[in-house]
């Protein structure tokens, strides 16, 4: 069920007060949760800790509108006759009774906050939620032509777990209808929802992600790195039913890792990105054909790259431009104000002029993530839709 744009929609009035009063505090939880969401990037429990993580969110207490009395206020400035043209006219200075500092403890009455613990799983599907992710295009293939289990029709016969009640109370209505004294329910009247078998094409994925594990990839870049991919993961899951992941990482070689190893991997040494491409590529031919795969690939760095293999990493970033359905480059710059000019960047730049799916971001924190995220994933669905 969708929800609500405003508390005056029509339809969110045709609800009791209690099923609205629900609703609003969903409303306001995932308003806090927007809110507070470059801190939870930040913060070390997404991405430790097991498959129950959760992290706390400050929620405002919301109390209902009801009629009391004013409190009572200090007036200054009243009463004191007519004014003069060119009178500055200013409110009334509040006491300082609120905050403490020099006027003591206060007395004013104080906002109350709610501390409320959710599930990491949770947050990442309401913020997922809102995003359009790239619509995956059917693929042809004899083994990827998968069978999906639908609802036809209905049986007297069949398991437990598919009996529909509703049917058959209809059916018991029908047979009392008709019958002198009838037995309030038969074993005719049961009926079970019937499953069929059909075909359809595969929508499967293949994303890769890319990680510049070199020296000059430091912590915080890291940890950026990380965390955008991290999310990416979380919500390319939730949205598609099968999405193969291959992680990468390289420093003036290329490896492949496990999922747990690539998101503790650290490296030294110089860059040379053209043998991340070169392995990724590798890759995509042998494994995943175009025509029966959407291939799609997340590669961050610093930005930073060898001035000998400049030929080679351009090179490569094109020929994987070319077979991906997009290629999202994040620059990890912890800092800084705006983008840099570095090598990565041109090259990518480059392909945008010659009209490929490629996009670009800069991390400078933790809040870029998300934005990034729905920067790319905005461009890949638009990429595939076409003009």
């Amino acid at each position: 069920m969708a929800e609500p744009s405003s508390p005056a929609s029509d339809w969110y009035q045709l609800f009791s007060r209690g099923a609205r009063d629900w609703l609003r505090h969903n409303d306001k939880v995932r308003e806090a949760v927007r809110g507070h969401l470059p801190e939870l990037i930040a913060g070390p429990e997404l991405m430790t800790g097991g498959a129950e993580r959760t992290v706390q969110v400050p929620v405002r207490l919301l109390e209902h509108a009801r009629f009391r009395l004013a409190e009572a206020r200090h007036a200054a400035g009243a009463g004191q006759g007519d004014g003069q043209p060119g009178d500055l006219l200013r409110p009334a200075r509040e006491p300082a009774d609120g905050a403490g500092g020099e006027s003591g403890g206060g007395a004013a009455e104080g906002a109350v906050r709610l501390l409320l613990e959710f599930s990491v799983d949770d947050i990442v599907d309401w913020l997922w939620d809102e995003l359009k992710l790239p619509r995956l295009e059917p693929r042809q293939g004899g083994p990827l032509s998968e069978p999906e289990l639908v609802r036809e029709g209905w049986d007297k016969r069949g398991a437990r777990s598919r009996l529909d009640r509703r049917r058959t109370v209809k059916e018991a209505i029908k047979r009392r209808a008709v019958q002198d004294d009838p037995l309030p329910f038969v074993n005719e009247d049961l009926r079970f929802r019937q499953l069929t078998a059909r075909k359809r094409p595969s929508t499967s994925a293949v994303v890769f992600f890319v990680l510049d594990a070199s020296a000059s990839m430091g912590e915080a870049e890291r940890t950026l790195a990380k965390t955008f991919f991290f999310f990416a993961l979380q919500g390319l899951r939730r949205a598609y039913r099968q999405v193969e992941t291959r992680f990468l990482a390289h420093t003036t070689q290329a490896w492949e890792f496990a999922e747990a190893d690539f998101f503790q991997v650290s490296g030294s040494g110089g860059t040379i990105a053209s043998s991340a491409f070169r392995l990724a590529l590798a890759l995509l031919r042998e494994r995943y054909a175009a025509s029966r795969y959407n291939s799609y690939l997340f590669y961050a760095s610093d930005g930073e790259n060898f001035t000998e293999d400049r030929a080679a990493a351009g090179q490569g970033l094109g020929e994987l431009a070319r077979r991906l359905n997009y290629l999202a480059y994040a620059e990890t710059v912890p800092g800084a104000g705006r983008g840099v000019d570095t090598e990565m960047h041109r090259l990518c730049a480059e392909l945008v002029r010659r009209g490929l799916p490629v996009g670009s971001s800069v991390l400078a924190s933790g809040a870029d993530v998300w934005p990034a995220l729905r920067s790319f994933l905005g461009h890949a669905a638009r990429a595939e839709d076409g003009p």
